[in-house]
């Protein structure tokens, strides 16, 4: 990859998945021809964005835009953009990029680990280990399952080329379905129960919008068979949680692997803590020690075609 020169970058201090802030910086520092600075206190951040056309990190709030008059492009250390001001950004022009793909193998992986944890029942095991219990327990094949995937994106379609050695079929949920996939099946969202009447595993990988929000609610449990398993790796609204509790509670689904809840953080009492069959972990499936370095590739990919057009327009994951 060439090298970027003339343009500053501004990396804020919050880090990601536990990694220091630093470390992307070091990364960027690699990559990228111009003065790559790291803010490592709150009034460092309100000094330094005062003057930096680029700035990176997991968010940006109204307070710091306010202050960012040199602004044109906020690199988002995420991949979604939910949790930022765009309106205020599309008002300064500032053009605004997200981490897209940079999650797609790792989370895949987390997914498949999910289904073949409850398809050879190894939380199980592990309960019999912690009581130092040998007593033998029945377990499933994934293989012969059907598996639906709710959103195509990177992680979504990651997700199916893993399972192409598996022997299970996979259907595939996108708002354009003409524009196909590595599924067996590509529907739409018209057709989302008829995918969930079949369907033994439930990936969730979709972004959070209005569309998707309480996505899988009362009607979604009771139409997937009972012997189902949710996977969500998505957002925490895109499941009804109250319907989530319910349906784990009645056995409606055989079990659920949750990377994201609504609420987040999930609060110590909430009853989902307390279901055997519910598997909880903090967010953590975007955690790769490769997270920064592919962040990395795509700002300075987005910064080296900044310098050949002179226009923040045409970018890597431009969403704004």
């Amino acid at each position: 990859m060439s090298i970027v020169t003339e343009c500053d970058v501004l990396v804020l201090r919050e880090g990601i998945h536990g990694m220091p802030a630093v470390e992307y910086a070091t990364a960027l520092r690699e990559r990228v021809g111009g003065e790559v600075r790291l803010a490592r206190t709150p009034a460092e951040e309100r000094d330094l964005v005062a003057e930096t056309p680029v700035v990176t990190g997991t968010s940006i709030d109204e307070a710091l835009l306010e202050r960012a008059d040199a602004l044109e492009l906020f690199a988002c250390a995420y991949a979604g953009t939910d949790h930022l001001p765009l309106d205020a950004l599309a008002e300064r022009g500032v053009a605004v990029t997200t981490a897209s793909g940079v999650h797609g193998p790792n989370v895949a992986e987390h997914v498949v680990g999910s289904m073949l944890v409850f398809a050879r029942r190894l939380h199980e095991g592990w309960r019999r280990q912690r009581r130092r219990e040998w007593r033998a327990y029945r377990s499933r094949e994934l293989a012969d399952s059907t598996v639906t995937v709710v959103g195509l994106g990177a992680i979504g379609q990651a997700t199916a080329e893993r399972l192409a050695g598996f022997g299970v079929e996979t259907l595939g949920i996108r708002y354009s379905p003409e524009r196909g996939g590595p599924t067996d099946e590509v529907l739409g969202f018209e057709e989302l129960h008829d995918a969930l009447a079949r369907t033994e595993y439930l990936a969730l990988a979709c972004p959070l919008t209005e569309e998707t929000r309480g996505l899988i609610d009362t009607a979604a449990f009771e139409t997937v068979p009972s012997e189902a398993v949710l996977i969500n790796v998505a957002r925490g609204p895109v499941v009804d949680t109250d319907a989530l509790v319910a349906a784990l509670r009645s056995n409606a689904i055989r079990g659920a692997a949750l990377d994201v809840t609504d609420p987040e953080p999930l609060p110590r009492d909430h009853p989902l803590w307390a279901f055997e069959n519910a598997l909880i972990t903090p967010h953590s499936a975007g955690h790769t020690p490769r997270y920064y370095d592919r962040l990395a590739d795509v700002v300075a990919t987005n910064l080296e075609r900044v310098a050949e057009s002179d226009a923040y327009e045409g970018l890597k994951n431009q969403v704004l």
